[in-house]
C-alpha cells in the first residue's frame, strides 16, 4: 500500500494509511485550518476519490496541528467578497457537507470544531475527539446563521434543549460533554487521537463494504422519511446486499470457522 501523503490542493492532503482506510487532512494550520477556496476544492475532490476508489471503504477526516480541526470558514475569504468560492453546486460549503457520499466519513477532532468547523464534523458519519477539543456554532454572536446544515444537525444529533440553548447562545461545547450527550463516539488524550480514529474505521472495514454502505444509507434517511418509505429503501438495500458476492461470503466463512474475506462486489 502506498502511505505517501497526496496533495490535492494547498490545504488538503490524502493519505492511505491502512487497509481499505484513507486519512484526510485539512492543512492549513496557520489559519486554525479555515476554509478558503482551495481547500474547498480538495474536500470535494477527496469525496470523489474516495467514492469511486473500490478498495477504500472508510474515511477519516482530521486537521493539522494540535490546535484546531477547523474554524470554519476563512473570515479573509469572505471580507474580500468571496464568499462563493467556499461552496460548490455539489457539494454545498467547503465542497463537503452536502456532498452525496456512501461510505462512512469519521471526524477526528483535534482541536476546535466551530462555526463550519463544527458543521463539517457534523457531516460525517462519526466523530472522535481529542480531550481539549470543543464544538460550537458562534454565528449568532457575529450576526450570522449557521446555514451549511449546522442548525439541523445539532437539533437532530442531541437533545432538542441543549441544541437551542448552543444556538441560540452560541457557546462552546467541551469534548467530554458532547461525548455524554452522544454528539461524539469516543474522547481520548491528543496523543491517543490518531490511534482512536483509525481503529473505529478498522472495526468498520472488517465488515462487508457493501453491507457497510446500504446499512448507512438506511441509518441516514431515518429523520427524513416515514416508516413506509424506509421500508422501501430498507427493502432495496437487502436486494443490493443480497446480490454482492459477500452475501454468500459471511455464512460461508461462518460456517468454516474462519474470518470472512470480503470482496466488496
Amino acid at each position: 500500500m502506498n502511505r505517501d501523503i497526496l496533495p490535492l490542493c494547498a490545504g488538503v492532503n490524502l493519505q492511505y494509511v491502512a487497509p481499505h482506510v484513507a486519512w484526510v487532512t485539512l492543512d492549513r494550520p496557520q489559519a486554525r485550518n479555515a476554509i478558503d477556496a482551495d481547500v474547498t476544492i480538495g474536500l470535494e475532490l477527496a469525496v470523489a476519490m474516495t467514492e469511486t476508489d473500490v478498495d477504500i471503504w472508510c474515511t477519516v477526516l482530521t486537521g493539522a496541528g494540535e490546535q484546531a480541526f477547523c474554524a470554519g470558514a476563512d473570515l479573509r475569504v469572505i471580507a474580500e467578497g468571496e464568499a462563493a468560492s467556499l461552496s460548490t453546486p455539489g457539494g454545498g460549503f467547503a465542497g463537503f457537507v452536502n456532498q452525496p457520499r456512501q461510505k462512512p466519513w469519521i471526524a477526528a477532532v483535534n482541536g476546535f470544531a466551530l462555526a463550519g468547523g463544527t458543521e463539517i464534523a457534523l457531516a460525517c458519519d462519526l466523530i472522535v475527539a481529542a480531550e481539549h477539543a470543543t464544538f460550537g456554532l458562534p454565528e449568532v454572536q457575529r450576526g450570522l446563521v449557521a446555514a451549511a446544515g449546522g442548525l439541523y444537525r445539532l437539533t437532530r444529533a442531541i437533545p432538542r434543549a441543549l441544541a437551542l440553548e448552543l444556538i441560540l447562545t452560541g457557546e462552546r461545547l467541551p469534548a467530554q460533554r458532547a461525548h455524554q450527550i452522544g454528539l461524539v463516539n469516543h474522547v481520548v488524550p491528543m496523543e491517543g487521537l490518531r490511534a482512536c480514529a483509525l481503529a473505529l474505521a478498522q472495526r468498520i472495514c472488517a465488515n462487508a463494504p457493501i453491507a457497510v454502505r446500504e446499512s448507512l444509507t438506511v441509518a441516514r434517511a431515518a429523520f427524513d422519511h416515514d416508516d413506509q418509505a424506509l421500508r422501501q429503501i430498507s427493502a432495496h438495500a437487502m436486494h443490493t446486499v443480497a446480490s454482492s458476492n459477500d452475501f454468500k461470503e459471511g455464512p460461508r466463512a461462518f460456517l468454516e470457522k474462519r474470518p470472512p474475506r470480503w470482496s466488496g462486489t
